[in-house]
């Protein structure tokens, strides 16, 4: 069996020192994933070895979301990775271009924010350095421009023949 060497990229400088894998194979106990980017301080990983799959859990994954992996990555995917101690993930989605930062915290996930758009950011735990989310963006064809006036409400409102609102309550 040929394994292939590992593709690291290796952070420059500065005080956080991070190891970056793209698509690193985790055994994780019995359990088995590939998150799309994981990094690991260099402390806790300190060398790279020319290995097919890592047993360390990483500090700080990556998952980029996409129709056919989305459930996967948040419905079975976060669970294994709060139970073996990664502290930061997160989610992608490019179709929505926003940016999830969860923080692993008492064995939960907590949103620390939801970025979007063409923001410029400063994420956990990169969070010295800044990102510009135009940047994540950039090679995707642009996205469908918004119909009329933006609502925050979560569905349109529907209209229920002819009646209003007041006159059913």
């Amino acid at each position: 069996m040929v394994v292939e060497p590992p593709r690291v990229r290796r952070s420059l400088g500065g005080p956080s020192n991070w190891s970056f894998l793209d698509e690193p194979e985790l055994h994780l106990g019995p359990e088995i994933v590939v998150p799309d980017l994981a990094g690991w301080h260099r402390e806790r990983l300190p060398k790279i070895e020319n290995a097919a799959y890592f047993t360390i859990a990483p500090d700080w994954l990556c998952e980029v979301l996409s129709r056919s992996t989305e459930k996967l990555d948040r419905a079975e995917k976060l669970p294994i990775y709060a139970a073996y101690g990664v502290r930061n993930v997160w989610l992608v989605d490019p179709l929505l271009r926003t940016l999830e930062v969860l923080r692993l915290h008492e064995g939960k996930w907590l949103t620390l924010a939801v970025h979007c758009d063409d923001a410029r950011v400063h994420a956990e735990p990169f969070d010295a350095l800044e990102l510009d989310l135009a940047e994540l963006w950039a090679d995707l064809a642009a996205p469908p421009p918004p119909k009329g006036k933006r609502s925050r409400a979560s569905e349109p409102m529907a209209a229920y023949g002819d009646e209003s609102f007041e006159e059913t309550w």
